[in-house]
């Protein structure tokens, strides 16, 4: 279709839906001339869920207008981020990633044979690539490598050096990949920027940049795969699709943070042009829109009830993910997601760690012991000016005596009658001549001045309810962490507040049955 379309034509096609494009008058002055390379990489970490139905019909766009499209499994770049993808896992996980990307575009109907898939380690580890790596980090500083990376790698107090090198990685992709644009989220901008800068300094030519918006979740914030609720996954079972999008936030009239709607707009408007909205005869029987933005006044005048843009766009939804789901019907692939994605709860009970094994050496958050609490008294220790006593109610015939520094962070009068959440199987331990009974678990501030907030359980909890890590609820406690053996030590170094003030280990959220733990406003923090 490319060959029939003027330059101007393949313009708007390019660029339809993106948030921001670096280098327009480039992009134009190439279209003139022949067609345009164009590339986008996915680290291959967690599942890919719906929102990778955003970039895939962009794929679609790229292809009408004639682009030479190359898509990136940059398998060394999801362990360099913090190691979400372990390097015994790199392989299997982008073999996932390769069958169900492909299944996704086949579900849109973009004809494979007109991309180019490679892996990043097919040439990530060659002689040339890693001079050209050492000849950056020659002329990067710390700082600037930071930077660009604070939208897209895991921030933590002490970054690892494969933090760093992420962001340099991913601009040499551009020369190696022979392209002329990268296409990515508004969230990479900064590596974006950051390539733009250092590439000419090699003496490599400033690429083009094409930036998709973030499309919200279906709880309104970031779709992610850490954060359950707000996403669906491609290989949901009709049902889930169902119930999660029950859930979706889609406030009536409200099109701000809607991501029921913004999928409408990004998904399912460019791959079909319209949308049916169903909906019974005495509401006015169905509707076709051809137009999104007529759509979405309508659902902002309240012609449109949520209910109905739920129903239809899970009719629409089921049947992009249904060829899908039947693809990935076999043992092969099966047997593929198993491996690549192992069960953590299954993998844990293997271990069996239990009271009668507590000195194992697998150090897992179940081994801890963390409970709900309520602060039924605090005060000021008598022989340290900041510490406090407090007596807390962990659901036990007696409440603890915990002895806290929370003098200087926290006035008294928020503590008292509060729920915060505590460490009960730490050894006890005097302080200041007051035996403690627990730690009383909070996120503080990466950085000078410290704050620090005490943790927060769901609205509705009660004390003495099992706080536990997403697939880890299962495992049993240890009745006492011995010191010398340092669990809770070298769990909590893995410990961290997301970017939705999430506490979370390793991107897997705490939790009580009600919901996640979470902290009021220190996102990116600690917790100690």
């Amino acid at each position: 279709m490319g060959h029939e379309l003027t330059p101007q034509e393949k313009y708007h096609l390019i660029t339809r839906n993106l948030q921001e494009v670096l280098g327009e008058d480039k992009l134009k002055a190439i279209l003139k001339e022949r067609e345009l390379k164009v590339y986008w990489g996915t680290a291959t970490t967690g599942k890919p869920h719906i929102a990778y139905f955003v970039p895939m019909s962009k794929i679609a766009d790229f292809l009408k207008a004639g682009c030479e499209v190359t898509i990136l499994f940059a398998d060394l770049h999801a362990y360099l981020d913090n190691m979400k993808a372990p390097w015994d896992l790199l392989q299997l996980r982008t073999q996932y990633y390769e069958n169900v990307i492909k299944a996704m575009l086949e579900s849109i109907g973009v004809p494979l044979d007109k991309l180019r898939f490679i892996q990043g380690t097919d040439y990530q580890l060659s002689k040339e690539y890693t001079l050209d790596v050492y000849r950056l980090s020659s002329v990067v500083t710390q700082h600037d490598a930071k930077k660009a990376g604070a939208e897209v790698v895991k921030q933590v107090e002490y970054p690892l050096l494969s933090g760093l090198l992420y962001p340099g990685l991913q601009a040499l992709d551009e020369e190696y990949l022979k392209v002329d644009a990268q296409f990515g989220g508004v969230d990479q901008r900064k590596i974006f920027t950051f390539a733009e800068k250092y590439l000419p300094s090699l003496g490599y030519t400033k690429r083009i940049h094409l930036m998709n918006p973030m499309v919200p979740g279906l709880t309104g914030s970031k779709m992610s795969s850490s954060e359950e609720e707000s996403k669906i996954d491609l290989l949901d079972r009709k049902a889930d699709v169902k119930k999660k999008l029950k859930k979706a936030f889609c406030e009536p009239g409200n099109v701000e943070n809607n991501g029921v709607l913004s999928f409408i707009k990004h998904v399912l408007f460019p791959l079909r042009s319209e949308l049916v909205i169903l909906r019974d005869e005495k509401w006015g029987g169905n509707k076709t829109y051809t137009v999104y933005e007529e759509l979405e006044k309508d659902f902002a005048d309240q012609v449109v009830h949520p209910g109905d843009l739920k129903n239809s766009v899970e009719v629409a939804l089921n049947k992009l993910l249904d060829p899908i789901r039947e693809k990935f019907n076999t043992p092969e692939l099966k047997k593929l997601m198993n491996s690549a994605y192992p069960d953590p709860s299954k993998a844990k009970a293997a271990v069996k760690v239990s009271t009668k094994n507590s000195d194992s050496e697998e150090v897992v958050p179940s081994r801890l012991d963390i409970r709900v609490g309520k602060v039924i008294s605090v005060e000021k220790h008598p022989d340290a000016d900041s510490l406090y006593l407090e007596k807390i109610d962990v659901g036990e015939p007696e409440p603890r005596t915990v002895v806290s520094g929370l003098v200087q962070f926290v006035p008294k009068e928020q503590l008292q009658d509060r729920l915060v959440l505590l460490l009960c199987n730490l050894k006890p331990q005097k302080m200041r001549g007051v035996e403690s009974h627990g730690m009383l678990l909070c996120a503080s501030s990466i950085g000078e001045p410290r704050q620090v907030e005490p943790l927060e359980p769901p609205e509705g909890s009660c004390p003495g309810e099992h706080v536990f890590v997403e697939g880890y609820e299962s495992g049993q406690p240890d009745d006492e962490l011995k010191p010398k053996k340092k669990v809770f030590e070298k769990l909590q170094a893995d410990f961290w507040i997301s970017e939705d003030c999430i506490a979370q280990w390793k991107q897997k959220n705490f939790m009580t049955k009600l919901g996640t733990i979470t902290c009021k406003t220190l996102k990116g923090g600690s917790i100690s």
